[in-house]
């Protein structure tokens, strides 16, 4: 099992920057591929970008060259660096954890709010 906590959401003008943070707990940390969704008000979760057990990263179309992911093995925490904010990407952020074999996402965090004002 793996207890996920985000933080560092809030309210950012148009053009300007958050990082939002994961810590992880439980089970080895090191041990799952680490990812980021959003969902915004009236819309569906959608998928931000994740990292790997090796380094490796992935984003969503919508956030590529805006974003970037980290993870810290000694902190158990991963990091999602968001630059040049939109007023589209207003959402509650979550971060999940899944089992590198695994087809979904086994754990979710309760998701932090990000509002990018105009």
């Amino acid at each position: 099992q793996v207890q996920l906590v985000e933080s560092g959401g809030g309210l950012v003008q148009a053009g300007g920057s958050l990082r939002l943070s994961c810590a992880a707990s439980g089970r080895s940390f090191s041990s799952y591929v680490m990812g980021w969704f959003r969902q915004a008000p009236g819309k569906e979760r959608e998928f931000v970008g994740a990292i790997n057990l090796i380094g490796g990263r992935t984003y969503a179309n919508s956030v590529r060259g805006r974003c970037t992911i980290s993870r810290d093995m000694a902190k158990n925490t991963v990091y999602l660096q968001m630059n040049s904010l939109k007023p589209e990407d207003t959402a509650v952020y979550y971060c999940a954890a899944q089992i590198p074999s695994a087809r979904e996402y086994d754990y979710w965090g309760q998701g932090t709010q990000v509002t990018v004002s105009s």
